[in-house]
């Protein structure tokens, strides 16, 4: 069982930075990739940003340039480094990766960007 634990988000003026952190209960090493969605009032849950375990990464193109994800082995931690926030960017943020052919979602932390 995989447990994924986000934490880092809250409220924030437009054009500031927050950074999301996302706690695996495994080796992260476990993992083929890790991921962000993000998920707003009436809207779908999208992908936000994603990383391999060959450290490739991918992201929305309404973030590209925007935040950048990462990774720490030794801590077993991903991370969402998000700046020049946008009122847009307010949703929750979940944690995600697949394993043993199940797919795993963190609790989801709230991002709020005012105007």
């Amino acid at each position: 069982q995989v447990q994924l634990v986000e934490s880092g988000g809250g409220l924030v003026q437009a054009g500031g930075s927050l950074r999301l952190s996302c706690a695996t209960s495994g080796s992260i090493f476990m993992f083929n990739f890790m991921a962000w969605y993000r998920q707003a009032p009436g809207e779908q849950r999208e992908l936000v940003a994603r990383i391999t375990s060959g450290l490739n990464t991918n992201y929305a193109d309404s973030v590209k340039g925007r935040f950048t994800i990462s990774r720490d082995g030794a801590k077993n931690t991903v991370y969402l480094q998000m700046n020049s926030l946008k009122p847009e960017d307010t949703a929750v943020y979940y944690c995600n990766t697949w394993y043993g052919g199940a797919n795993y979602w963190g609790q989801g932390t709230q991002v709020t960007v005012s105007s």
